[in-house]
């Protein structure tokens, strides 16, 4: 097995961060609410952008302070309302602040409430805190804000933060986190230190923003990754001007944080009577960047990001979900990174197989750089072959032995098509894995295939269509990075 080089220093980072947060409560006088932005589990944008950075590195770090940290869940009423989606794990935010309550206690973690920001009466929002109270959380509710984030003297008030409810915390950090952005984290953490104030209890505002990579040049590929990431929220990376001013040295943030900065100065300045921070890179307390051991490598893995978001973005596209000026950001982004689709091996692989074949076709390029590729049969989708095919290799057995005999592979078809009302026959990618699970326990070579399944962390996936969900998700557990032409196999107007 070829082991990938690492960029990252996993263990330093969670040593550093764990400082670095422990300081800041000591510099606010023991309690600090903690702006979580980006995602606290199985953050694989950081770990494919920064190999060796593992994706659940900052519950980790979190875990280091557990007896010290307390977790509040933020949701926007408006994505419970509208149901809105996390299109990565396929579920609605409602479901996922369910989700993320039993991940954090997986770890020990204490979730101590959830809070309905932009609260305005909405029925469906009222059944989901009823739900929440009913399982035993502790829910609290936040409510719009007339003139938000301009009329500052009417915000910093008892008729604007102060109209929210006041959270009950008992521990000296406050991680305030969410499913998705635009939930109303900062909201949340500002309202809470304009109550405890009012309390006379001290108590102090950090960010911890993963990206963009404050004290890395501001055109370097994983800031530009980031870009790529965020193209659908417009996010734009740039030097932190006040930064600059202040100490004279350059940082990088991006526009969001910048423009709302002189707003939260004077938020502070309300609040506690001076602002404590010069700069939005001043609230950061990310360290990331000092945790990077070897440049080479982590550039060459964020520009490979850029060219995935593109195709994921173009996907989008096709699906009605993303707009057509997202791509041209991100063909902007690949130019300025100085990458094309061709420097994706297994796209033109997939590609030629397809028109070879005049079928669906998928490439999988191994950690030792050979590529492999996957063809549609009557057995078997383009994706299940490849795996199969992928797995002979890495288990070094030869091509034309059969893993599954089609004689497994036979009634688990007649159960998709007679029983389950399938249309399509063909094994996904799970029902294979499945198939070859069973075939292991009397095949010593179905066995060492399934043994070899960790060897395709890491390796890069091309289809020559939009997979389904259920295949995406195979990949996606399997720590693949799948990448999609923007076409459906069929011209039907409903895909499953």
């Amino acid at each position: 097995m070829i082991m990938q080089r690492l960029g990252f220093n996993n263990e330093m980072y969670i040593q550093t961060q764990s400082r670095k947060i422990a300081e800041r409560i000591a510099f606010f006088g023991g309690k600090l609410y903690l702006e979580f932005g980006g995602k606290l589990f199985d953050d694989f944008h950081a770990s494919r952008v920064l190999p060796g950075f593992e994706p659940d590195s900052k519950i980790s770090m979190l875990v280091n302070l557990k007896e010290d940290a307390e977790i509040i869940i933020v949701i926007n009423s408006a994505d419970i309302e509208k149901n809105k989606l996390r299109e990565d794990i396929g579920i609605t935010y409602d479901v996922d602040v369910l989700r993320l309550i039993d991940a954090f206690r997986g770890y020990e973690l204490y979730v101590s409430s959830v809070v309905l920001t932009q609260f305005e009466d909405q029925p469906a929002v009222v059944a989901y805190q009823k739900k929440l109270e009913a399982l035993g959380l502790k829910v609290y509710r936040h409510y719009p804000i007339q003139g938000y984030p301009s009329n500052i003297s009417f915000i910093v008030s008892d008729e604007g933060y102060g109209k929210n409810e006041y959270i009950e915390t008992s521990r000296s950090l406050v991680v305030i986190t969410a499913p998705g952005p635009g939930s109303g984290k900062m909201a949340t953490c500002l309202s809470q230190l304009y109550h405890d104030n009012k309390r006379g209890i001290k108590a102090g505002y950090a960010k911890f923003e993963t990206f963009p990579i404050w004290n890395l040049p501001l055109k370097h590929p994983v800031n530009m990754a980031y870009e790529a990431a965020t193209a659908d929220l417009n996010d734009i990376n740039m030097i932190d001007p006040f930064h600059l001013e202040a100490y004279g040295k350059t940082a990088v943030n991006y526009n969001r944080d910048v423009e709302i900065f002189p707003v939260l100065t004077a938020m502070f300045e309300r609040i506690m009577g001076s602002c404590p921070y010069k700069s939005p890179t001043d609230m950061g307390v990310n360290m990331a960047g000092n945790c990077i051991v070897d440049d080479e490598v982590v550039s060459i893995a964020a520009k490979n990001e850029i060219v995935r978001r593109y195709y994921r973005t173009l996907c989008s596209v096709r699906n009605g979900n993303a707009s057509i000026d997202q791509v041209y950001k991100l063909k902007l982004l690949m130019e300025k990174a100085k990458v094309s689709i061709s420097d994706r091996k297994v796209v033109a692989a997939a590609v030629s197989k397809a028109e070879e074949t005049s079928n669906p076709a998928a490439a999988i390029e191994l950690n030792d750089n050979q590529i492999v590729t996957g063809k549609t049969g009557d057995l078997l989708g383009a994706s299940s072959a490849m795996l199969l095919n992928a797995l002979k290799n890495l288990a070094e057995i030869p091509d034309e032995m059969q893993l599954i005999s089609p004689s497994v592979i036979a009634p688990i078809q007649d159960l998709k098509v007679a029983h389950l009302g399938n249309l399509n026959a063909r094994l996904h990618t799970d029902e294979v894995l499945i198939a070859l699970s069973i075939c292991a326990l009397n095949d010593k070579n179905a066995a060492k295939a399934i043994n070899c399944l960790h060897m395709l962390r890491g390796c890069e996936v091309h289809s020559s269509v939009i997979l389904s969900q259920v295949d995406i998700s195979v990949f996606r557990s399997l720590g693949i990075n799948l990448t999609c032409e923007p076409t459906y196999q069929t011209n039907k107007l409903y895909h499953r």
